[in-house]
């Protein structure tokens, strides 16, 4: 029984030293395993035992990208301007054997190492070429830490120029160069705004100009053409009145001469004319020679008819 009792307590002691060195490493995650001190290995994702007593964790590492936000930094630029510069890196750790037994405190050497290099590459630019050089700055700044931290197993994916912060004096001549700037801006856009009014007013003018003339030159012609059409209508009136004048002066005249007696009656009447003036009385008449003609004529017929009877 005793024996049974011991043998089951080893069993059990068993089972809890081998779960309890069963490590499960999780996503973006290495364990640097150590075996009596010395690196045995690197534990990536997945399940592992460990050998009791003898071997040991010893850095977890993370292999997720990392964000430092150093402090502001002093720098001096190539025309002797201090500035206080602080920068942003982001790393990531590519090697865990390297991260692990390269370097004592890798934010620290990234920090100082940052600062140096940020003091190298201000050091050889004005203050006019830092201020708008940020871009230029970020990737020499990346290019050199990328290279230095490698041998730590560190990969420097970007870097930041957060913020540049000149003298006090400085940023007041800048205010005042800027606050110049946009008056002279503001001048310029005044002066382009009034010219371009100016113009507008003066091709308004000018169209309303055009137009007026080409209304005035419209209405010309539309008086010149009602006055000709009143002329014409006035002309064919007075030619119509003529000619119905003269329709009716004709139509009259033809009249008068349909009514108009002939030639032999009106010397007959006149022969009657000069009976009646004698009636018998010594008067002495002078007859026309065409009344004596027809009183021939009269007498000629006279006798024909006598000796028709």
């Amino acid at each position: 029984m005793l024996s049974f009792i011991v043998g089951f307590i080893i069993i059990v002691a068993i089972i809890s030293l081998v779960i309890s060195n069963i490590r499960i490493v999780p996503q973006a995650t290495a364990f640097v395993i150590e075996r009596l001190g010395a690196y045995q290995g690197t534990w990536s994702v997945g399940l592992h035992v460990k050998v009791p007593l003898i071997d040991r964790v010893a850095n977890r590492v993370s292999l997720k990208e990392r964000v430092v936000d150093f402090p502001p930094q002093p720098v001096i630029t190539k025309d002797n301007v201090t500035m206080q510069i602080d920068t942003v890196v982001y790393y990531q750790i590519t090697d865990s054997k390297s991260y692990t037994y390269g370097v004592e405190n890798p934010i620290s050497a990234i920090e100082n190492l940052t600062a140096t290099t940020l003091r190298n590459i201000i050091g050889d630019l004005e203050l006019d070429e830092t201020l708008t050089s940020r871009d230029t700055i970020n990737t020499q700044m990346r290019s050199i830490l990328d290279e230095a931290t490698d041998p730590w197993g560190i990969k420097v994916n970007r870097v930041e120029l957060k913020n540049i912060i000149p003298p006090a004096e400085i940023q007041d001549a800048m205010e005042r160069q800027m606050k110049a700037e946009r008056e002279r801006r503001e001048a310029i856009l005044r002066a382009e705004g009034e010219k371009k009014s100016a113009v507008l007013v003066s091709e308004g003018r000018k169209e309303s100009a055009i137009l007026e003339a080409q209304a005035e030159k419209e209405a010309a012609i539309l008086r010149a053409e009602a006055k000709k059409e009143a002329q014409i209508r006035e002309a064919e009136g007075q030619a119509e009145a003529i000619l119905k004048v003269q329709e009716a002066t004709a139509e009259g005249l033809r009249m008068l001469n349909q009514a108009a007696p002939t030639q032999e009656v009106i010397s007959l009447k006149s022969l009657e004319a000069f009976a009646k003036a004698a009636d018998g009385k010594a008067t002495k008449i002078i007859i026309p020679s065409e009344i004596q003609g027809l009183a021939g004529l009269a007498t000629s017929l006279g006798e024909f008819v006598k000796k028709e009877d």
